[in-house]
């Protein structure tokens, strides 16, 4: 016989167990709350803008170097962040890390058809995202002219400290949202496994459920009344 779960056997086994649901909700979101508050470092991000652009002396607009400029903007890519000009930017800074791991906090990100593109650090420390942004920014500006021989690069925004800073990660709302989305998942979960897994019989459904026969009739437990006197 196959054994068929009805919508009310499901609000039935939700409603047994919905002390069992709510508690691992709640322990997933006190755990996704204390980790993302207290565990997790906090990272702050900071951005530069450069231009890349050609200088013409007779000011007029040039589609092929404009289009050549921007397919450049992979190759900068690259160079922004090799040893070229990263082992420079280490030195000046003092920073103590390979270039591998200051490669990692840098991303360069660039619009479709846009000779700009931007120059996005991520650190621990907001002052330090900014110094390391602005100096790889103005490092590469000053070896691009020796590495490709092209006077093309300027920064167009420098990075700028803020005054309160907020850091880009971790989000704590949205790892708790996440983390009461689990929770309720696995309570659920586990709910309903331990209702499979659980073979007594309590009411007169179970008896006809494993015994395919209908119930005729039922036995009232009589309490005892005790006559005074």
């Amino acid at each position: 016989m196959e054994e068929t779960i009805s919508i009310k056997d499901i609000f039935k086994t939700l409603k047994k167990r919905w002390k069992l649901i709510m508690l691992l909700t709640l322990v997933a979101a006190l755990i996704s709350g204390t980790i993302s508050y207290f565990l997790l470092t906090p990272v702050y991000e900071s951005s530069t803008q450069i231009l890349v652009n050609q200088k013409k002396s007779d000011n007029l607009l040039d589609s092929n170097q404009i289009r050549s400029n921007i397919d450049m903007i992979n190759t900068y890519s690259v160079i922004i962040k090799s040893p070229a000009i990263l082992d420079k930017v280490i030195d000046e800074l003092e920073l103590d890390q390979s270039v591998e791991q200051l490669s990692e906090k840098i991303t360069i990100n660039s619009q479709e058809n846009s000779q700009v593109f931007s120059l996005t650090v991520q650190d621990s420390k907001p002052s330090q995202a900014v110094e390391i942004a602005n100096t790889v920014s103005e490092t590469f500006q000053k070896e691009i002219k020796n590495i490709m021989n092209v006077d093309n690069v300027s920064v167009l925004a420098k990075a700028k400290i803020e005054e309160n800073p907020t850091p880009v990660k971790p989000n704590p709302l949205l790892n708790i949202a996440i983390a009461v989305i689990v929770g309720l998942m696995a309570g659920i979960g586990l709910a309903f496994l331990l209702e499979y897994m659980d073979n007594t019989i309590k009411d007169e459904e179970d008896i006809e459920r494993l015994l395919e026969l209908p119930i005729l009739g039922s036995i009232q437990k009589i309490t005892q009344v005790h006559n005074k006197g």
